[in-house]
């Protein structure tokens, strides 16, 4: 669909991707593709693991790290 059909049938085009359809949007005189409007899909939510990584990296701090001033009120 070009971008001037968009624009003209939008409340239309809204209807059918709400019914599960994709929608192609075209740009220029050449009409080349350029985006998609696909229906809303709800993230499924799942719960972060903790300590994934647990025995896995190794962090190690530099003699001369230090927090500055700011940093170390915040913790």
């Amino acid at each position: 669909m070009s971008v001037g059909d968009l624009k003209t049938h939008f409340s239309e085009v809204l209807e059918t991707v709400k019914q599960g359809n994709k929608i192609g949007i075209l740009y220029g005189r050449i009409k080349r593709p350029i985006a998609m409007i696909v229906p809303y899909a709800e993230e499924k939510r799942t719960r972060r693991k903790l300590g994934i990584l647990d025995g896995k990296i190794h962090i190690t701090f530099g003699d001369t790290f230090a927090l500055n001033p700011g940093e170390q009120e915040r913790s």
